[in-house]
């Protein structure tokens, strides 16, 4: 069982429907977004959330993102630890926080159980193959887009007219 691409398929198995790109592509794909661009940085940055007096900041390594509210830093957060350039935000800001509960519950049951399937093996191990795991699933997170960067709306706005002339 030493195999990476073995313990992906377990852990994957055993999240089932919490997979986090399935999750990404149930939840937040499939309603009204707008794409959202990471600023340029390394591959799994340290991540951390701050209360400033302007507000709520992403910190993405060195990198700081001002953020509208704290529901937003925390569903960035999630695709910032992943290391993805570009993800979807919901349009509907009032999904957000419950979304970005949900991906975080995913994301930690996913180093939960990668966790416990590797507690048996070395360190350097267990860090190759969360790494595998984690590029995987921004692999998958990439390959179901960003959306479009200004969200659709419904553009018919045609009137009923009617007999006499009256809208």
């Amino acid at each position: 069982m030493d195999s990476a691409a073995k313990y992906l398929n377990l852990v994957k198995s055993d999240m089932a429907a919490s997979w986090l790109p399935e999750l990404y592509r149930d939840q937040v794909l499939k309603s009204r977004t707008r794409s959202y661009q990471f600023p340029a940085s390394s591959r799994n940055p340290n991540v951390e959330i701050h209360h400033t007096l302007l507000g709520i900041e992403l910190k993405i390594g060195r990198k700081r993102m001002l953020c509208p509210d704290l529901a937003t830093a925390r569903y960035l957060s999630v695709f910032a630890r992943l290391g993805c350039r570009a993800v979807a935000i919901p349009y509907d800001i009032t999904r957000i926080s419950f979304i970005a509960d949900v991906l975080e519950s995913s994301w930690h049951r996913m180093l939960l159980i990668c966790d416990r399937l590797t507690m048996d093996r070395s360190t350097a191990f267990r860090t190759r193959i969360q790494r595998q795991i984690i590029g995987k699933v921004r692999e998958e997170i990439e390959t179901a887009g960003a959306g479009p960067r200004i969200p659709r709306f419904k553009q018919s706005t045609r009137q009923r007219i009617g007999l006499n002339g009256d809208h």
